[in-house]
């Protein structure tokens, strides 16, 4: 499978790298960026790889060398950060339906189906509807923007104020808005979507402070289909133990949506399909640390690691330095 990778050269220059997962990887001649690149492509009237192949490639680049250097960068990144739209679903894998519906039983004290338990049935019963047509919609949640995105080796910085930094492994969807307003899918990249799940817990309307948080991105953009089934591994390391692992699933045989009737949700709203506009779609988790009692502390090594997938994901958690915001009248 093709993918592709930004990856900052000695001078911190960004280069766009081309690679079937095997072979060499080398850079893509005639673009400053992924951005650029699917710019080019939508203006062409082709494919992302057809553009590569006009374009041809140049220079190799190591991979592991890059990776140890921590100059693997995010697979796509927009000039204006606040172009880039960061927003996700939930509860569209079991693992994730399960674990919330106990977390809410436990503060509801009772025994029928959560709201929670109930968003993820209708998924089961509708979200996979026929092509073409419009299935139930998911639950939705905003993270930010651009600016809340890290890559592999840089630390995913939680706030004072949080309650808990806690990893969520996935799949994620990445899409650029053509000049008529067409959302256009450049791929998937492993993802985490790091959330606050204490905050969460602490009352469900609290889902979108939960949620306002950074999340890390793959370095590997995969063009193309995902397989309909995906198995890798989530762990948190504490200094050199492993406190935390656990298989997680993903792809369309381990979800209760298509991926169609999350982007038809998703793109609905004029909102988001603003010429320019670049979107990364978080499609949710079944495996969370949380869930099994891990309560996480600073220092902590996420790591995230998935076939088709060759390299993985890795973000230390770090706390940032308590502030005051103080509102002032004009």
């Amino acid at each position: 499978m093709l993918r592709i990778l930004q990856v900052l050269d000695g001078a911190g220059a960004t280069k766009v790298v081309a690679w079937d997962g095997e072979g060499a990887a080398r850079v893509v001649n005639g673009v400053s960026s992924t951005y650029d690149l699917a710019v080019q492509a939508i203006a062409t009237g082709q494919s992302l790889a057809e553009k590569i192949a006009e374009l041809g490639q140049g220079d190799e680049i190591d991979l592991k060398n890059a990776a140890d250097e921590k100059r693997l960068a995010l697979p796509v990144s927009h000039p204006d950060p606040a172009h880039f739209i960061v927003a996700g679903t939930g509860l569209t894998h079991l693992g994730s339906a399960d674990g919330r519906d106990k977390m809410h039983k436990a503060a509801q004290a009772a025994e029928k189906p959560t709201d929670s338990m109930r968003m993820f049935l209708m998924g089961v019963e509708g979200g996979k509807p026929k092509p073409g047509e419009a299935g139930v919609q998911p639950e939705w949640f905003y993270k930010g923007d651009g600016s809340q995105l890290r890559p592999t080796g840089a630390d995913l910085v939680s706030p004072a104020f949080a309650l808990d930094g806690g990893e969520e492994p996935e799949l994620a969807g990445i899409y650029i808005i053509g000049p008529d307003g067409t959302p256009f899918r450049l791929g998937f990249c492993l993802a985490n979507e790091f959330s606050d799940h204490v905050t969460e817990k602490g009352n469900y309307l609290w889902l979108a402070h939960s949620k306002l948080r950074q999340a890390a991105l793959g370095p590997e953009l995969l063009i193309g289909d995902l397989p309909d089934h995906v198995e890798g591994t989530s762990r948190v390391r504490r200094g050199s133990e492993v406190i935390f692992e656990k298989p997680f699933f993903s792809g369309e045989a381990n979800m209760s949506h298509t991926f169609a009737n999350l982007e038809h949700h998703n793109f609905k709203y004029d909102l988001f399909r603003r010429p320019g506009d670049l979107h990364v779609h978080f499609f949710g988790t079944a495996t969370l640390s949380f869930s099994e009692g891990v309560k996480t502390e600073p220092g902590d090594v996420f790591e995230i690691a998935a076939a088709p997938f060759k390299l993985p994901l890795v973000n230390k958690l770090t706390v940032a330095a308590a502030t005051s915001v103080a509102v002032r009248k004009l």
